[in-house]
């Protein structure tokens, strides 16, 4: 996924680290790059948007319960097949 505008930090490198970035888990670097990109490219805060709203209503409704590692992995599978699907879309709004 790429808005088409240049960015420090690709936008396939935020999206790919948004995770870590909702989990807190990069050092302030890190957490700095990705929110100077979210700021700047709509299309990765809309991802961004939507990835945070999923991972907050798992954690309201599944608590501290354990996510078995196959469902996990199908998740993250279904995922990546929907963010390549949303690759194509923005070729296919500018063709006239």
């Amino acid at each position: 996924m790429s808005c088409g505008d240049p960015h420090d930090t690709d936008c396939s490198e935020v999206l790919a680290r948004v995770y870590t970035f909702l989990d807190g888990e990069l050092d302030e670097h890190g957490r700095t790059d990705i929110s100077k990109h979210l700021d700047e490219c709509s299309p990765c805060l809309q991802e961004y948007g939507l990835e945070q709203a999923v991972k907050q209503l798992i954690a309201k409704h599944c608590g501290c319960d354990a996510v078995p590692d196959d469902l996990r992995a199908k998740v993250l599978r279904r995922i990546e097949a929907v963010r390549a699907e949303m690759a194509d879309w923005p070729a296919l709004r500018r063709e006239p």
